[in-house]
Parts: C-alpha cells; sequence; structure tokens
C-alpha cells in the first residue's frame, strides 16, 4: 500500500510533544455502522534496541490469514512514556508499506484516545494514513471500571468525565482488553470489531498473528 508523504520525525520529547498536539486537531470521528472486511493487525516486538514490526490482514469473513509484511529497524526515538509512537511509527509504517491491499480498518496493539493527551498510537497512525485505526490494549491506561463477567460485556473509559474507550470482555471469565478509537471511527464499531475478531481467545487474531510473526522472526 502506498504510505502518504510523511512529516519530519522529531529528534527530542519537546519536539515530539509539540507534534502529537498538532497531529490531534486532524482526528476525525467515524460511522457507528461501519462494518470491516478487511482487517490488518500491527505490533512490533522489540530485542534491545533492535525492533521488527509485523503486519498481519485477515479477512473477518472467513477469519483467514490473507497478507503479511514484516520490516526490521531500530529504535532512534527513546523511550518515553505517551510518545510510543515515535519510537514503533517509521518502522510500523515500512512494515505496511509492503502490503498489497489497502485494510478498511487497522488495530493497533496500544491505545488510542485512551492516552493521557488523547493521542496514542492508533491515533498517530491513523491520521498519518488516513485510514480507520482502533486501539486494543492488554493493560489499562488507568484504573477502570471492571465490565460484567459475560463476552461481550463493557466499561467506559473515561478521561476526566469524557468516554475515550470500553474496557471490553472478549471472553467470559477472561481478563478484558481496553479498546479506544484512533481515527475515523466509533467506539460501538470498534468493539463489535474487537468481538468479531476474537471468536476464541482474549486478543483479537489480528495482534495474536502479528504478535506471533514478529516474535519469531525476532527469534529467528
Amino acid at each position: 500500500m502506498d504510505i502518504p508523504p510523511i512529516p519530519p520525525w522529531p529528534a527530542d520529547e519537546a519536539g515530539a510533544l509539540a507534534e502529537q498536539k498538532r497531529l490531534r486537531g486532524l482526528l476525525e470521528d467515524g460511522p457507528g455502522d461501519a462494518e470491516y472486511r478487511l482487517v490488518t493487525g500491527v505490533d512490533v516486538s522489540y530485542g534491545e534496541e533492535r525492533l521488527i514490526a509485523a503486519a498481519v490482514t485477515i479477512d473477518t469473513a472467513t477469519m483467514e490469514t490473507v497478507e503479511e509484511s514484516t520490516r526490521e529497524g531500530v529504535a532512534r526515538f527513546p523511550y518515553v512514556p505517551g510518545l510510543l509512537a515515535f519510537r514503533e511509527l517509521p518502522t510500523l509504517l515500512d512494515a505496511l508499506a509492503g502490503l498489497k491491499r489497502v485494510p478498511g480498518l487497522l488495530v493497533c496493539d496500544g491505545h488510542g484516545l485512551a492516552h493521557p493527551r488523547g493521542f496514542g498510537l492508533a491515533c498517530h497512525l491513523g491520521v498519518l494514513l488516513g485510514l480507520p485505526t482502533i486501539g486494543v490494549a492488554k493493560n489499562a491506561p488507568w484504573p477502570t471500571t471492571e465490565p460484567g463477567p459475560e463476552r461481550g460485556d463493557q466499561a467506559p473509559i473515561l478521561r476526566d468525565g469524557e468516554v475515550v474507550g470500553a474496557t471490553l470482555r472478549t471472553q467470559t471469565g477472561v481478563k478484558p482488553v481496553y479498546v479506544s478509537t484512533g481515527h475515523r471511527t466509533e467506539l460501538g464499531a470498534a468493539c463489535r470489531a474487537v468481538l468479531a475478531l476474537a471468536p476464541k481467545h482474549r486478543q483479537p487474531e489480528t495482534t495474536r498473528r502479528s504478535d506471533g510473526l514478529g516474535r519469531r522472526l525476532l527469534r529467528g
């Protein structure tokens, strides 16, 4: 897939915070009735400063993997909480450039609006590409309300009284995941997509497969 021209990457924390604030103003909402056929999951595996970015596209009608792409890179931005995108996105974009088809939705292993400054990895990636994105994180961004015990139960994630995501139970009796919108998506549609992508396991298959692919390459 074609990657649009990307602004120069900031070299330090101050520049990254300014760029994050600028890009946040470009976020767009999406339709609540959206349905997604081709969904791509992206994930980054680390080996000290070496990293592997993996992108895996799934056909949601069959749950079959239809395309994969990986790239190896080096983390050139320091680890700063809340600025993970500047560390991972250069290599992630290279991996996405290796895909032949443009997905209808990108699923990030991380947060979107459920971020201290309302602009997590999923937001950043979506704005840069102009594609619908969501974040599905393994850990809560801050203390949240626990949903009910059944698959599909959810509770809102709040920041300053505003709903910025959902704590979603994808499997009965299993720890929930933390869903938030990135760009051009709506929270209800995002939660439905995550449940469709997680028929058997806690994590959506997009995350499971991209994570597994990256880890295998890192070991090999």
